[in-house]
C-alpha cells in the first residue's frame, strides 16, 4: 500500500448551512482550498484512458470470469471429449469364502468335518472399448465442441467490449463532473465579487440591506451547489475504481484529460457495414444457427449403423483349502466386434422435426437481431447528428453569454444595472456552460454506443 497524506473532512449539512449563511467569504474559499489540497495530496498517479482500460481489462472481475469460461470451452474442444479415442479400464477384485463343511462318505458313511475353510479368488483385467463408427455422431460432436469454443471467444469479446464502453462512458462522466465543479467554483467567485461590491456600497449607503441580503443568498446558493458537486465527483471516482477492480475503491486518481473530446467525423455507411459484419451479438446468433444444424445432424446419425470394438485381458487366481486343486490360475484375451443399427426408437422422428424448428428459430432470431441492430444504429446516428448540431449552437451561445456577462458586469460596476439583472446575466452564463457540457457528454455517449455496436469500440484502446 502506498503511503499518502490524506485529509478526510466530514462536515454536517446543518453546519455547512450555518457557515454559508454567515459571513462566509473567507470560509467558503477555505473549504474550496481544503478540497483542492485533499485532492492533490491524495492523487495516486496520473492515468490516461488507455492506461485505465489496460488495468481494467487485466483486473475487472467480469472480464476475468468470461476469460476463464472461454478457457473451459477451449479445454473441452478435444477429440477425446468428442469420442474419437477408445476408453481403457484397469480393474481388480478380491473375494473369499469362509465355510464350515460336514460331508458323509457314501461307501463308508464316515463323516468328514472341516471348519474355517477359506477359498480365495483374485481377478485382474484390462479392458478396451472403442466406438469406431456411430453414424458420424463423433464428428458432429467434435464440430459442436469447436463451435462452443468459438462461442466462448465471442462471449469474451462481448464482455471486453461492454467493459470498454461502460468504462469509457464513466471516464468522460468523471471529466464532466470535474468541469462542472470548476464551473461551480467560478460561479462562487462571481457571486463573491458581487457580494464584495454590494457590501462596499452598502457601507457607504449606496445600496440597501435588501440588495446585500440578496447577494448573500445568491452567494450561499452557489456555494452550496459547489459543495454538493463534490459528492457527484466522488461517486464517479468510486465507480471508476470499481470498474478497474482496485482494492481501495476510495482511492483518488488523477487523469490527464480535462476536456470531453468528441469525434465529429464518424461515417454512417462505414458504421453500418461494420455492424453487419463484425457485431459480436450478430456473430453469436450465427453460431447458434450452426449449433442448431449440428443438433439435427446428431439426431440423423442414429439412422446409420454403428461399429464398436471391445477387448479385454484378464487374470484370475483361485486358491482352495479342501478342493482337489490347491491353486488355479487362468489368463486370457477376450475380444469382439459389434455391428448394429437402430431400427426404431419411437422418438427420432419428433426429434428431427424439433431440430428443424430450432434451426428455423435460430435463423429468425438472427434476422431479428440484425433488424434490431439496424434500428439501434439508425437511432443512435440520429441522436449523434442532433447532438453535434446542438453542440455547435451551444458553442455560439456560450460566446454570446460571456459577452453578455462582461457587459452586464461593466454596467453593474457603474451602478447602471440592478442586482437581479446582474444575477440573471450570471445565471445565463452558467446555464450556457452547463448546456454545452451536457451536449458534449451526450454526443460522446452516442459516439461510444456507435463504436460499440459496430465492433469498433477497441478504438479507445489506441488513445
Amino acid at each position: 500500500m502506498n503511503n499518502r497524506l490524506k485529509l478526510n473532512i466530514k462536515i454536517p449539512v446543518s453546519h455547512c448551512r450555518k457557515i454559508l449563511i454567515g459571513s462566509t467569504t473567507k470560509k467558503i474559499l477555505t473549504i474550496a482550498a481544503i478540497f483542492t489540497m485533499s485532492w492533490t495530496l491524495n492523487a495516486q498517479g496520473i492515468y490516461t484512458l488507455k492506461s485505465c482500460l489496460e488495468s481494467g481489462l487485466e483486473n475487472n472481475y467480469s472480464v476475468r470470469i468470461s476469460k476463464n469460461e472461454q478457457q473451459i470451452s477451449k479445454n473441452n474442444a478435444t477429440k477425446a471429449n468428442a469420442g474419437y479415442y477408445p476408453t481403457v479400464d484397469l480393474s481388480g477384485r478380491y473375494s473369499g469364502t469362509l465355510n464350515d463343511t460336514k460331508s458323509t462318505i457314501r461307501t463308508t458313511n464316515e463323516i468328514e468335518k472341516s471348519t474355517g475353510v477359506l477359498d480365495n479368488t483374485f481377478n485382474a483385467g484390462l479392458s478396451l472399448n472403442w466406438t469406431i463408427f456411430d453414424g458420424f455422431n463423433i464428428t458432429t460432436n467434435y464440430k459442436r465442441l469447436k463451435e462452443l469454443e468459438a462461442a466462448g471467444e465471442v462471449n469474451t469479446r462481448i464482455a471486453i467490449e461492454d467493459f470498454i464502453a461502460n468504462f469509457t462512458a464513466e471516464y468522460y462522466n468523471y471529466i464532466q463532473q470535474k468541469i462542472r465543479i470548476n464551473n461551480f467554483l467560478y460561479a462562487v467567485s462571481l457571486s463573491k465579487e458581487r457580494l464584495r461590491i454590494v457590501e462596499a456600497r452598502y457601507l457607504i449607503g449606496n445600496m440597501s440591506r435588501l440588495d446585500l441580503q440578496q447577494a448573500r443568498v445568491d452567494f450561499n446558493a452557489d456555494s452550496s451547489k459547489y459543495v454538493k458537486q463534490h459528492e457527484l465527483l466522488n461517486t464517479s471516482r468510486i465507480r471508476i475504481n470499481e470498474l478497474m477492480a482496485n482494492d481501495n475503491v476510495d482511492m483518488n486518481i488523477e487523469i490527464v484529460d480535462s476536456v470531453i473530446d468528441v469525434d465529429e467525423l464518424l461515417v454512417f455507411d462505414d458504421l453500418l457495414e461494420s455492424t453487419l459484419h463484425t457485431n459480436a451479438e450478430l456473430l453469436k446468433s450465427e453460431q447458434n444457427v450452426t449449433l442448431s444444424q449440428l443438433n439435427l445432424k446428431s439426431v440423423n446419425s442414429r439412422k446409420y449403423p454403428y461399429l464398436r470394438l471391445s477387448s479385454s485381458y484378464g487374470y484370475t487366481l483361485n486358491t482352495y483349502e479342501t478342493n482337489a486343486y490347491r491353486r488355479r490360475q487362468v489368463a486370457g484375451l477376450d475380444f469382439g466386434l459389434a455391428l448394429g443399427i437402430n431400427i426404431f426408437d419411437g422418438t427420432r422422428r419428433s426429434q428431427q422435426k424439433n431440430a428443424r424448428i430450432e434451426i428455423e428459430n435460430a435463423r429468425l432470431q438472427r434476422m431479428q437481431i440484425e433488424q434490431s441492430l439496424r434500428a439501434d444504429i439508425t437511432n443512435l446516428w440520429q441522436a449523434y447528428i442532433n447532438n453535434i448540431k446542438m453542440l455547435k449552437l451551444e458553442r455560439e451561445n456560450l460566446v454570446a453569454a460571456k459577452q453578455n456577462h462582461e457587459i452586464a458586469m461593466d454596467r453593474y460596476m457603474l451602478g447602471d444595472l440592478s442586482g437581479i439583472e446582474m444575477r440573471e446575466a450570471q445565471k445565463n452564463l452558467l446555464d450556457a456552460e452547463e448546456r454545452i457540457l451536457s451536449a458534449q457528454y451526450d454526443t460522446k455517449l452516442c459516439e461510444i454506443s456507435l463504436l460499440q455496436i459496430s465492433g469498433k469500440v477497441l478504438k479507445f484502446m489506441e488513445k
